[in-house]
């Protein structure tokens, strides 16, 4: 029996390449029966064919006796015409997987023509461009039409000569003119086929709220549903944000660990919301299913107390007989002696000084050259000290008047004789006409005495 390229074992079937090529694909299987040998005659000559990446999936039967295996695309009967698949299963695995569907062996199934070569491959691919531009037409038709459907998805068979349309719907769809307008438009045989939300983010795809592609698209071949039960056996919060997936439904993980949870909880006693001891009555708060531990409260009691299933038994065997177990404390785990470890606090340690310094030991080596200062820092400079100085001058100035104003009478008169002698000694307005004409003659002759004495210029000395 063939193996497929998960087992690594393609017996140089795979189209990767001779000796296997260890790539497991979305649709494929682990055949765990790989090791067994047989001839061609010897195999179970029913297969399951996948197509559009697992979307459909159908039983065929290898009437011809060809040497196909796992992963090999090939062409299939159809109701007209003909379809290109890959296989999927093959040999033992096909017999357990048709017992899970309640099919029999002795079904008529359509058979397997032959391996598809590189031209039928590409009427396969010419196929699949043409859904997209199908289904929004499809879906503007249906909505002239006042049709309360939804258009999930369109699957053109090989040889276009079909095309499935599937879609959602509440209520019951009378679509028969919808069939006579898309047959007209696109020339091709049309089926229509009701759909669940499950199946239709399944055939859709997308990526689930765990970062990954749905498990419905990736592995899951049949979707069953899902009650509100499997979330409470779990002692899961019934968020429906939380638990609800793409499709609006109930996640389809929260049945993958609900048969665990179910073994675990046949151990668990009935009827133990309560315990009756010497201290109190204790109250049921929650149960740690995996870990097999039942908590409980006392009434005056701010404290949580883990008790096994074992103990609890005993203690409801005892208030049966009449009795009480003496504390709760009892009956709880003993807790281990475990030494603490010791935790350094390692926030205070690091300051942003001792940041900072590394950083000035690390730009030591490369200094920054020192800039010369421009002209407009000098003048702008110059500019702040000469205001500066006239700041402090008028200070000193207010300071002196001020106490000229509440100075005694004898500054007053002080201040009179000062003010006489400037007008003495200053000059009249004869005398300084007189010093300003005086003033352009002195400087003519300064001027010619340099002239007539060359030896006192400074260039010289």
């Amino acid at each position: 029996m063939g193996s497929g390229c998960g087992s690594g074992n393609c017996s140089g079937k795979c189209k990767n390449g001779g000796g296997g090529c260890g790539k497991t694909s979305m649709t494929t299987v682990h055949d765990w029966l790989s090791d067994i040998t047989d001839t061609l005659e010897e195999r179970f000559n029913i297969y399951e064919v996948s197509f559009k990446n697992g979307a459909s999936r159908g039983f065929y039967t290898n009437a011809d006796n060809l040497d196909v295996y796992v992963n090999d695309e090939v062409v299939v009967e159809a109701s007209m015409g003909f379809n290109i698949g890959k296989i999927v299963l093959s040999g033992e695995l096909v017999k357990l997987q048709m017992k899970r569907r309640k099919v029999k062996e002795d079904t008529e199934f359509p058979k397997i023509l032959r391996i598809a070569n590189e031209d039928e491959l590409k009427l396969r691919d010419e196929a699949r461009a043409k859904e997209k531009e199908t289904m929004l037409k499809a879906r503007i038709m249906a909505r002239e039409l006042n049709l309360d459907m939804k258009l999930g998805d369109v699957e053109y068979q090989a040889d276009c000569k079909k095309a499935t349309f599937y879609y959602t719907a509440t209520q019951r769809v009378d679509f028969r003119e919808l069939i006579k307008v898309l047959a007209k438009e696109f020339k091709v045989k049309i089926e229509m086929r009701q759909i669940g939300a499950r199946q239709e983010a399944a055939r859709v795809g997308g990526i689930s709220s765990s970062g990954r592609e749905l498990c419905s698209t990736t592995f899951m071949a049949q979707l069953k549903s899902v009650n509100t039960s499997a979330a409470r056996y779990q002692n899961l919060s019934i968020n429906q944000t939380k638990l609800s997936g793409q499709c609006g439904r109930l996640k389809c993980c929260l049945n993958f660990e609900l048969d665990t949870y179910l073994d675990a909880l046949k151990d668990f006693p009935d009827n133990a919301d309560y315990i009756d001891t010497d201290a109190g009555k204790a109250h049921l708060l929650k149960t740690d299913i995996l870990k097999g531990l039942m908590i409980y409260t006392l009434p005056d009691d701010h404290n949580f107390y883990s008790i096994p299933i074992n103990n609890v038994k005993e203690a409801l065997n005892l208030n049966k007989q009449g009795k009480r177990p003496a504390s709760i404390s009892d009956l709880t785990i003993a807790e281990e002696n475990t030494e603490a470890e010791e935790y350094v606090e390692v926030v205070g340690q690091i300051s942003l000084k001792n940041l900072e310094e590394s950083d000035r030991g690390k730009k030591g080596k490369k200094r920054k050259k020192k800039t010369k200062p421009s002209k407009d820092d000098t003048n702008d400079k110059s500019q702040q000290v000469t205001i500066s100085k006239q700041n402090t001058n008028n200070k000193v100035r207010q300071n002196t008047d001020r106490k000229q104003e509440n100075g005694s009478p004898q500054s007053i008169g002080n201040q009179q004789q000062n003010s006489n002698r400037k007008k003495e000694t200053s000059p009249s307005p004869q005398q300084n006409k007189e010093t300003s004409q005086n003033k352009p003659r002195n400087d003519r002759n300064r001027k010619k005495k340099k002239k007539n004495n060359p030896d006192n210029s400074p260039g010289k000395n």
